[in-house]
């Protein structure tokens, strides 16, 4: 080969190289996962996990948005936020990160806000939003207020039993803290008396104590603030105590509610979203929009709970559809036209966000949900 052509071979090559560099980190959109896929919240964000990945594989076989592939990158936060902080910088620094849409772990994913804001990247979350104005600028949640699982409860106290007065057994976790604040709040306001209020850790093996004192105030229900296998224990509990007390219970996977139905049967009842109970709905654009993630979920997943499953997937969708409507994958104009997303039907309800308003359900989507004879059915 002569001097010349090597001369244009080299140049050739270095060309190619600047042409696919680029155009190889563009070839994907990267969507970053903390998730407690350890700990007490394993049960929910493993679901919001496969959620995200079934929605990305959906997305992906029409051939992605505006030609580009989703990828899905996961880490495990273990349900501490200090761990979330140490995964959000890894997904930022060394997978490149686009977007978060993030699991259910509020502390974690308030820890790392701060870091995500000043990286100018979008996070779609299961939890509440984090605190500062900066930091809730650039986050967003498909998590209904948590003012509404306390009302559905209370208000099912009042219209089917003759329970007037109740307990709240609580976890320090700030979404819970969040519904115990609510329910001390408005429990007057739908006619009930909080006759003891307490609080228990995601790992205590005995709740009697708690339970006991409720009891012994006169608590016809309890409601339980919480997630994990603390209500089985809490069930457990009752049933060792001889209580007649109600046990009504947060939104949570079923398979963790079906032995504490076994436990207490009639008397256990929980907070349902609407894919929990989909064959009870009149068909409409809700029954559509869950039949859309049903179909691929049950595919992969059989009869395993839809309900933190269908979160993510809405959390996929709400990216998409921001992405389009601004035809930019560029942090700032996903997180502006998140902003304009207005009358967004979902598979838990229609999402409307505004510039003030980054919690875009707000209308009650829940119902009161019980286990007999192993089937679900919302509750009379």
């Amino acid at each position: 080969m002569s001097y010349g052509l090597r001369k244009l071979a080299v140049a050739a090559t270095i060309l190619g190289a600047f042409a696919t560099g680029p155009a190889a980190s563009e070839e994907v959109y990267k969507i970053g996962i903390s998730a407690g896929l350890t700990g007490y919240a394993a049960t929910v964000d493993r679901a919001w996990r496969d959620g995200v990945e079934t929605a990305v594989e959906a997305v992906n076989a029409k051939g992605g948005v505006l030609g580009r592939k989703l990828e899905v990158v996961v880490e495990d936060n273990r349900s501490q936020p200090q761990d979330a902080v140490t995964v959000y910088r890894k997904m930022l620094s060394s997978d490149g990160a686009n977007i978060f849409i993030s699991g259910c772990v509020s502390a974690g994913n308030a820890a790392a806000a701060s870091i995500t804001a000043r990286s100018e990247v979008p996070m779609i979350l299961c939890s509440i939003l984090p605190k500062q104005p900066r930091e809730i600028e650039w986050a967003f949640t498909t998590l209904p207020p948590a003012g509404f699982e306390v009302e559905k409860r209370l208000e099912y106290l009042r219209d089917k039993t003759d329970i007037r007065k109740i307990g709240v057994l609580h976890d320090p976790t700030p979404y819970a803290l969040l519904q115990k604040g609510v329910a001390e709040q408005i429990a007057a306001k739908y006619g009930m008396e909080l006759v003891g209020i307490e609080a228990y850790k995601q790992d205590d093996a005995d709740l009697s104590v708690q339970l006991n004192k409720m009891q012994a105030a006169g608590a016809g229900a309890i409601i339980k603030i919480g997630l994990g296998g603390t209500t089985l224990t809490a069930a457990k509990n009752l049933k060792q105590l001889g209580s007649n007390m109600l046990l009504l219970t947060s939104l949570e996977d079923i398979a963790v509610f079906k032995p504490v139905a076994e436990v207490l049967g009639d008397r256990f009842f929980f907070v349902a979203s609407p894919s929990q109970v989909f064959d009870a709905y009149p068909d409409g654009p809700l029954k559509q929009a869950i039949a859309s993630f049903l179909d691929p979920w049950r595919e992969k997943f059989g009869d395993r709970d839809p309900n933190w499953a269908s979160r993510g997937w809405d959390g996929v969708m709400l990216t998409v559809a921001a992405i389009e409507k601004g035809e930019s994958f560029e942090g700032t104009a996903v997180r502006e036209n998140l902003e304009k997303i207005t009358g967004f039907q979902g598979t838990t309800g229609i999402y409307d966000f505004t510039p003030q308003q980054h919690q875009g359900i707000s209308a009650n989507p829940f119902v009161i949900g019980q286990i007999i004879d192993g089937k679900v059915r919302i509750a009379e």
